[in-house]
């Protein structure tokens, strides 16, 4: 998966996912990876933390290599939830990366494990708390407002993370890579001296718009196949 992914980037799935009729489930603005360049891509292992380790541990005997643990921590800001342990355990049990909703700490050891990880950001403390145990703690996670499972796939990059059902991923990945080409090419004709209005025939859509008000810029791309936005 992360190989497929390695020339995309969220936001390009992110329009494949409204080209496809795919339903955009995107993290909360603010989820971020510890480290630039950092990448994730696989299928999502769920959890729930009550303000205990045990809980990931008993996620991570369940976890197949490439597995991406994903972290509801309700978006906490009074406590971190994962830490270097957490992570270093999650690296030898052959996860791809951590996607936290919440908070993060030992960062200089976790941007030294290298181990991709994404959340709010850090805060020195740990929880102080005790929740009782959901019967769903492994079963789903929430974040923001969405619900997570096994049966979907995690994308991130320095834009951000998606969620995305794992049976459409690929569909989702071929369009956004036909995205990408078309993009490409737009690129490379502005920089040959091709503004992007002449290749979009911006004047014909203004004409067209002036005599149908309903006709969308959106409408016009998908007529000449253009790809600036979805």
């Amino acid at each position: 998966m992360l190989k497929t992914f390695a020339d995309l980037s969220t936001p390009l799935v992110a329009d494949a996912c409204l080209r496809t009729g795919v339903p955009l489930r995107a993290a909360p603005a603010g989820i971020r990876s510890i480290g630039a360049g950092q990448r994730i891509a696989g299928r999502a292992l769920p959890v729930r933390h009550y303000g205990s380790v045990d809980v990931f541990l008993e996620a991570y005997g369940r976890a197949e290599p490439g597995d991406v643990l994903v972290v509801d921590n309700g978006g906490r800001s009074d406590e971190a939830c994962v830490g270097d342990l957490a992570v270093l355990e999650a690296g030898a049990t052959g996860l791809a990366g951590l996607v936290i909703w919440g908070l993060h700490r030992d960062t200089p050891e976790l941007v030294e494990i290298g181990l991709p990880v994404f959340s709010y950001g850090s805060y020195p403390p740990g929880p102080v708390r005790l929740d009782e145990r959901e019967p769903d703690a492994l079963v789903s996670a929430r974040f923001g407002p969405h619900l997570v499972r096994a049966e979907d796939v995690v994308f991130g990059d320095d834009d951000g993370v998606l969620f995305v059902p794992a049976d459409r991923a690929a569909e989702v990945l071929a369009t956004a890579h036909g995205i990408w080409q078309v993009e490409r090419e737009q690129a490379q004709r502005i920089r040959a001296g091709e503004t992007l209005r002449q290749q979009t025939a911006f004047d014909d859509y203004l004409g067209r718009r002036a005599a149908d008000p309903s006709y969308t810029f959106r409408r016009h791309l998908r007529r000449i196949g253009g790809a600036i936005e979805e």
